[in-house]
């Protein structure tokens, strides 16, 4: 069995028309999830909305207030090229953070050990005072704060398989070597910065364009698994991005369902050997509706072994 963490609050942040992070991916994830079933092998939680000390945790008191200062009563307002911020987005993206928070919590007091947050916005762009890449809280960061500061964690590994680059996650621990991050993505490619931080914590995986299943298998064996084992996380925080996928209209790799399988089947025997199973993931990309709902059903089957 894993818990999966939702809010329907997730559902009603809105951007431009046409934009690709939209409601309709949460929805058909969720949708499927239903239908295929999966959901007798899920125990499901309601999200709780972070906190601002939760958010305080990484992110500046000047660029929370900040965001809640251009939060619009109705209609949209940019907050950056490529990002607008609606009357629901800034709260649920505290509820997103708020799931993978929970979640830690959730794995930390034994009552689970794998958890999946089906939320969005999505959040690994943040970075400590700025918003890109359709992202305003970095929630994995968040929760890896909370396992360190709570519950003194001395070892937390961040697992990003995402097409782009986990920037803002790489911004908020690239000093701090009580947390590993490895994060897998196309290169060159959005969003064009700290893909060359070079700390014994950080681990890039750059993948060229056109990029396969195969050839991404071999990158993550050669890059991932020795730092892990290294490493030894108490805890493994996942940014679980499915725009890799070949049908993807924001990238050009060329994984499948059957790779995010095979990439959770790995942190899963991981987890098993150094943290005693504990998983928390939370979704980021994936821009095909179909591919996207495919390939997180790949991921839970995987999260419930």
């Amino acid at each position: 069995m894993a818990t999966l963490i939702t809010h329907s609050v997730c559902l009603e942040h809105q951007m431009e028309q046409g934009h690709p992070e939209s409601p309709e991916r949460l929805a058909a994830v969720l949708s499927h999830v239903n239908d295929s079933r999966l959901i007798d092998d899920l125990t499901t939680l309601q999200a709780t909305e972070a906190v601002r000390d939760d958010l305080t945790a990484f992110h500046r008191d000047k660029y929370v207030d900040a965001l809640e200062a251009i939060e619009p009563d109705q209609g949209l307002r940019p907050v950056n090229p490529d990002t607008s911020m609606g009357p629901k987005s800034l709260a649920a993206a505290r509820y997103a953070a708020g799931a993978a928070i929970q979640g830690v919590d959730h794995v930390l007091s034994d009552a689970d050990t794998r958890v999946f947050c089906a939320v969005r916005p999505p959040g690994h762009h943040a970075e400590e005072s700025t918003a890109m890449g359709f992202c305003f809280f970095n929630s994995v960061a968040l929760a890896a704060h909370r396992a360190l500061n709570k519950h003194k964690l001395e070892r937390v590994a961040i697992l990003d398989f995402d097409v782009h680059h986990g920037n803002g996650t790489v911004d908020a621990f690239q000093d701090d070597p009580r947390v590993l991050v490895c994060s897998s993505f196309q290169f060159p490619h959005y969003p064009y910065r700290l893909q060359d931080v070079d700390r014994p914590n950080i681990v890039n995986t750059p993948l060229a364009a056109g990029t396969t299943g195969v050839q991404f298998r071999k990158a993550i064996e050669q890059d991932w698994l020795p730092a892990m084992d290294e490493f030894a996380p108490a805890l493994i925080l996942v940014s679980a991005g499915f725009d890799a996928h070949r049908d993807d209209p924001l990238g050009d790799l060329l994984l499948d369902e059957a790779d995010f399988g095979w990439i959770t089947s790995l942190i899963v025997d991981a987890a098993n050997r150094h943290a005693r199973g504990r998983i928390v993931s939370v979704l980021e990309g994936g821009y095909n509706l179909k591919a996207l709902a495919r390939s997180v059903a790949a991921h839970l089957e995987e999260l419930c072994t």
